[in-house]
């Protein structure tokens, strides 16, 4: 537990105690969620690129369709490996170190990654690949930033225009690949490769948005509330707070909360599913003789479904229930693996599917995400949205490196029909939540 200190939004004394309702704390949020959207606008330049070239530029590095999928697989899994420790160095150093050490991680994997292209190697892109899942988990992270400093009636907002800020980058970047061919051409490297130089420029400046404008870090402004308002200690009560700032009560019960539980199944098994059926999208269009304005093209529509419309199912989530936009978001990405699933030759069926699917896993993970942050007690927020984002990232990755394999067993139909399937443990965790509220 952080000691009061000077005043985070002054750095002079310490002032009167803070509530959430307060001028000067409503004004810093507000910063806030300005800040991690501009940075989110020019980090998500470089996943956008990134997503759009890179199954692309493994298949032609690896010459193999199973090894296409190494990539998203390897970005995907690079987010599970830094959550943790940037959601601890978010924890001891608050926000604003943990984001800009993360986007700098990414911004290397850039330049890790053009090199791998000019090399032709594919262990030294999937290395690439690793680092810039670094800056997937700043975005995943920016995303509960949001809410350190919410007030709960517009927690799911604040989350949402974060996400929603992310748009104007993530849709441009799979844009970039005709005047990435064009900077390529100028510095003599392969085609494939020039977005990756924006997508560094893009992280690089992140990294410069969140180190010179997240003041006060939203974090360690909200352990001083915290602070504040759990002063007193009585020895012998079950609430009391332990030095590393959690409950003991807390500990043992928080993975039985049937409220955490479905967040959690939400927020991971939607991203399974949004990964396993986007990373061969572009491949699926490729047999298909598309072009790669077309590839571009689906993947935008992806995204914007991602990002776009983020600010609606965060209205819904504070409006409508958490619960019921987690429905909702099931149902959509269920209709968005029929719809994909059946598109064969068809590139226009195909771009309906891959927008469902973003509009599935925005809700899923905007509505999961918000439920998540307000089930778990303030003392242990931060460790188990690390452990969700680990989770996620983990099972996204899993569904990454099967994508591959699965198109080539049982075709793209069928890929899409398994993971369909995996809307089921969430419509299963809300029906036991339902049940637990009502007493059942």
């Amino acid at each position: 537990m952080l000691s009061p200190g000077p005043d985070p939004l002054t750095g002079s004394a310490p002032s009167p105690a803070l509530v959430l309702t307060d001028g000067p704390i409503r004004a810093a949020q507000r910063r806030t969620v300005v800040v991690l959207a501009a940075a989110q606008v020019a980090g998500g330049l470089g996943i956008g690129a990134a997503v759009s070239v890179g199954g692309l530029l493994a298949l032609d590095i690896s010459g193999s369709e199973i090894w296409a999928g190494g990539s998203s697989t390897a970005s995907t899994l690079g987010a599970a490996l830094f959550a943790l420790p940037f959601a601890a160095l978010a924890a001891r150093s608050g926000r604003r170190r943990s984001l800009s050490s993360a986007w700098g991680l990414a911004a290397i994997g850039a330049a890790v990654v053009v090199l791998a292209a000019v090399l032709g190697s594919y262990p030294a892109l999937i290395v690439g690949m690793l680092l810039i899942g670094a800056g997937n988990a700043a975005i995943y992270q920016s995303r509960y930033a949001a809410t350190d400093l919410a007030l709960p009636a517009k927690r799911g907002r604040d989350l949402s225009l974060v996400f929603w800020a992310a748009t104007a980058g993530t849709i441009l970047g799979p844009n970039l690949t005709e005047p990435g061919a064009v900077v390529a051409e100028l510095l003599n490297i392969p085609s494939l490769v020039g977005p990756f130089v924006f997508a560094g420029v893009g992280m690089a400046l992140a990294v410069v948005l969140t180190m010179a404008f997240l003041r006060p870090d939203p974090l360690l402004l909200s352990h001083r509330l915290l602070a504040q308002q759990s002063t007193i200690r009585v020895a012998g009560d079950s609430t009391v707070l332990d030095e590393s700032g959690a409950t003991t009560e807390v500990r043992g019960s928080v993975w039985h909360n049937p409220r955490t539980r479905l967040a959690m199944s939400s927020i991971v098994l939607s991203q399974s599913v949004m990964v396993a059926v986007m990373t061969m999208a572009p491949v699926h269009l490729r047999h298909h003789g598309a072009t790669l304005t077309i590839v571009g093209l689906t993947i935008s529509l992806h995204i914007a479904g991602m990002f776009a419309f983020s600010p609606l199912f965060g209205f819904l989530a504070d409006r409508a229930g958490r619960v019921t936009t987690i429905l909702i978001g099931q149902g959509l990405l269920a209709a968005a693996a029929l719809v994909a699933g059946t598109a064969g030759a068809s590139e226009t069926r195909l771009m309906v599917g891959l927008f469902l699917l973003g509009l599935g896993w925005s809700a899923g993970l905007v509505a999961g995400s918000t439920l998540l942050a307000e089930s778990v007690p303030a003392p242990d927020r931060v460790r188990v949205q690390g452990i969700s984002d680990v989770l996620m990232n983990l099972v996204g990755a899993t569904g990454g490196a099967l994508s591959g394999v699965l198109l080539a067993l049982v075709g793209f139909g069928g890929l899409n029909a398994i993971a369909g399937l995996l809307v089921v443990p969430t419509l299963l965790f809300a029906l036991g939540s339902a049940r637990s509220r009502a007493g059942i």
